[in-house]
């Protein structure tokens, strides 16, 4: 029963990356361009390394409903490779990417099944060693059902694989597709429940059963940062699992803070700045990164990166150093989160309006029902019909509100100082 298999999950082919090609020089942008493409070649190349039994991608191989043709012959072309190699695959839609977009007339490999609307149970070989892929696509892309559920207890088999794009335990941060908990995918009888749709690799559950997000193989965002890849899967005869997880990604993203408080002249802030995009490059393994950095802070610098085109300036400075290696460092944005120095121990002792702004952001903060207050007024926002498309899905938990009400104090203290320092 020994089987070997490459848990792939959201390959995004042809990842548009609005509005970073515009914005980017013309090697980062090429590189930006093909780098979805070059992340599934790499899976492709590791399937036939590795000589597995299966690539099994779990739902949102395409980025869109309206999928390119470009992306699905290139994805057609990298499961004949894999049928070639005798490697078989098994594929299933997500919300991205359902069964009612569009999809061009194209010839797959024999070795390659992909999921319908409704549960199936598909054998991994014809070589009888008993190992089942039960899968399901989304025929659509809003699914609120708990497909899970649907799936019930499947027939007794050696080992059992659960393909599948789903939100497991409703986890806020990504949309509520499928959604269904640990008790449900535990119910099934399933051994590993190959997943999709989170897009950070994580381990929900080790063993009985394995339930397993390899998150996407390549980042599209900084909020997608550090290696991306897939699991190679091994099951050994007693149906232990094991699981080693290589990166695909050929582009990474980086976000990097840096505290202005620790430098005195431009120069010293714009040496450490290369300094940060050496040690982000060094520690890609190769590959080239897209930086994110944010200045943090109080200090004198402040009135510097104040002054009118000081940030583009910078970016620019940083670019023409760095954008056009290879492997390149490219840094997308810089974002001034500084303020002007400020002592704020010894205004919170004062007794005029900044003291008493402080004072009011401390008890905030340790108040329970002034942060419930803050809160409510917040989730009205939040839903009002006009700004919740600018907005998260989801009013803030009390994490958030306490780094608002941060937030708020800094915006409130850089007024108030500025107008006292004018």
């Amino acid at each position: 029963m020994r089987i070997r298999f490459v848990h792939s999950a959201d390959l995004h082919l042809d990842s548009p990356f609005t509005g970073l090609k515009a914005a980017a020089p013309e090697n980062v942008a090429d590189r930006l361009y093909s780098a979805t493409f070059e992340a599934y070649d790499n899976i492709v190349n590791l399937c036939i390394s590795e000589e597995v039994d299966a690539l099994l991608v779990a739902g949102d191989v395409y980025d869109g409903a309206d999928r390119s043709l470009r992306a699905q012959l290139k994805f057609v072309e990298g499961l004949k490779k894999l049928d070639a190699k005798g490697v078989r695959s098994f594929v299933c839609h997500g919300n991205h990417d359902p069964s009612d977009g569009w999809e061009a007339r194209l010839n797959y490999p024999a070795g390659c099944h992909c999921f319908g609307p409704e549960w199936e149970a598909v054998p991994v070989s014809d070589d009888a060693n008993g190992v089942v892929i039960h899968g399901i696509s989304y025929p659509k892309r809003d699914v609120a059902e708990n497909l899970a559920r649907r799936l019930g207890r499947v027939e007794p088999s050696p080992f059992s694989i659960g393909l599948l794009h789903a939100n497991v335990s409703n986890d806020p941060n990504h949309a509520p597709y499928a959604p269904c908990s640990l008790d449900d995918l535990a119910a099934s009888g399933i051994d590993y429940w190959a997943l999709g749709h989170v897009h950070t690799r994580q381990v929900p559950s080790e063993r009985e059963p394995a339930v397993v997000y390899p998150g996407n193989p390549q980042g599209r965002h900084p909020n997608e940062s550090g290696p991306r890849g897939v699991y190679l899967v091994e099951v050994d005869d007693g149906g232990n699992v094991g699981l080693d997880f290589r990166p695909m990604d050929t582009v990474r993203w980086a976000r990097l803070d840096s505290d202005i408080g620790a430098f005195r002249t431009e120069q010293e802030l714009l040496d450490a700045l290369h300094e940060r995009m050496q040690g982000v490059l060094d520690g890609a393994d190769g590959r080239s990164v897209v930086v994110r950095m944010t200045l943090t802070g109080r200090g004198e610098l402040n009135r510097t990166l104040r002054r009118p085109n000081t940030i583009e300036d910078l970016v620019e400075e940083i670019n023409r150093e760095w954008a056009e290696r290879s492997p390149f460092a490219w840094c997308e944005r810089i974002e001034d989160a500084s303020a002007s120095p400020f002592d704020r121990e010894a205004r919170l002792k004062g007794s005029d309006f900044l003291a008493e702004v402080l004072r009011t952001a401390d008890r905030a903060k340790t108040d329970p029902e002034l942060m419930a207050r803050l809160g409510g007024g917040l989730s009205d926002l939040y839903q009002h019909h006009r700004f919740r498309r600018y907005l998260s899905r989801f009013a803030p938990d009390e994490e958030e509100l306490t780094v608002l009400v941060d937030e708020a104090e800094a915006m409130a203290v850089d007024m108030l100082v500025e107008d006292e320092d004018r």
